[in-house]
This record gives C-alpha cells, structure tokens and sequence, in this order.
C-alpha cells in the first residue's frame, strides 16, 4: 500500500485553493437565494472538493478565507460560529478522505456520510447557532425551515461532490501533485 504524500504548499496549491475560495464566493455570495436565515447556496461543494483534493487543512483554510472574503465583500460582520460551519465543510471531508478505499460504491458511500456529518453540524449545528445567539433569530422560529433547507441540500451537495469529485478536475490536480513529486525526486 502506498503512503500518500504530505501536502505541498506550493504555488500551485495555493492557487489551486484561491480558485476554490473564488468559485465558493461567487457560489455563496452572489449566486445565492437569500431568505433571511435561510440560504440556498452552492459554495460549499467547493470546499468540501478543496478538503478532499487538499486535506483537512487546505479544506478547512479554504472555508475560513472564503467566509471572511465573503463577509467583507457583503459588508457583514464576521460571525466566528458560521466561520467555524464554514471551517467544517473542508475539514471533515478532509479528515474522512483516508476512509475512502475500496470499490467506488465504497468510496462514494464515505464521501456522502463526510456530506451529511458536516451538513448536520455545519447547517444545523453552528450556523444555526450562530444565528440564534448573534442575529438574535428565535431558535424555535427558524429551526423547521433549517431542517428543510437541510433535507434538499444535503443530497444536493452529496450529489455535486460525487460528480466533481470522480471528474477528470480530481485526476488534474493529483497529476499535478504526481509531476511535482516526479519533479522533486529527479532533482
């Protein structure tokens, strides 16, 4: 079995993972239904990608910047328990990556339960917290919906991960991980 190899911050990482933050500003901050407490949002596909193709720490640097970006670009005050759900969208999938081994039915299995873990914490946990105690929404007000936007969502997210992830975009930046370690061994 073959032990992968530590992430690299390189010049390409790094703009592997801006690209990521990009796409999840655009994705969370402008293309985005807003409704209040409740937000339909695709942006943290790109963070759960950044977590499985970067790690937990890329993951979850990913989801930090991308929501103190998205803060300051929507004239928000950062609120420090979404940033955390935000953290948790690249980090749980990053840390559950080694777990997906085996057939791809496995593999896809394990990235769908990374899926619902952090949606469950990210969604329901954190954010609505994070509503509750520094908005000032009534918990009991805006938890049904919460639950809603999560029972759509997460298949939603489940499914987009799975696509993106078993697209030529996953074999991209591992080949490009491959030549910089083919690269570095030959020098």
């Amino acid at each position: 079995m073959q032990k992968k190899a530590k992430m690299k911050w390189d010049t390409r990482t790094v703009v592997f993972l801006g690209l990521l933050v990009a796409m999840q500003i655009v994705l969370a901050r402008v293309a985005v239904i807003d409704l209040g407490s409740y937000r339909i949002t695709l942006g943290s596909v790109c963070t759960i990608l950044a977590g499985l193709w970067f790690g937990p720490l890329g993951g979850g640097l990913c989801g930090l910047v991308a929501d103190i970006l998205g803060c300051i670009l929507k004239g928000f005050a950062v609120n420090p328990l979404i940033t955390v759900a935000s953290i948790l969208w690249g980090l749980i999938p990053g840390l559950m990556h080694p777990l997906m081994t085996g057939s791809r039915t496995k593999k896809t299995a394990m990235l769908c339960l990374s899926v619902v873990i952090t949606s469950i914490l990210s969604t329901l946990v954190f954010t609505t917290a994070g509503l509750v105690w520094l908005i000032g929404y009534n918990f009991y007000a805006i938890m049904p919906g919460r639950v809603v936007q999560w029972a759509i969502m997460t298949p939603i997210y489940c499914v987009l991960s799975c696509i993106l992830y078993y697209s030529p975009l996953t074999s991209m930046v591992q080949n490009a991980d491959a030549r910089r370690s083919d690269r570095t061994a030959s020098a």
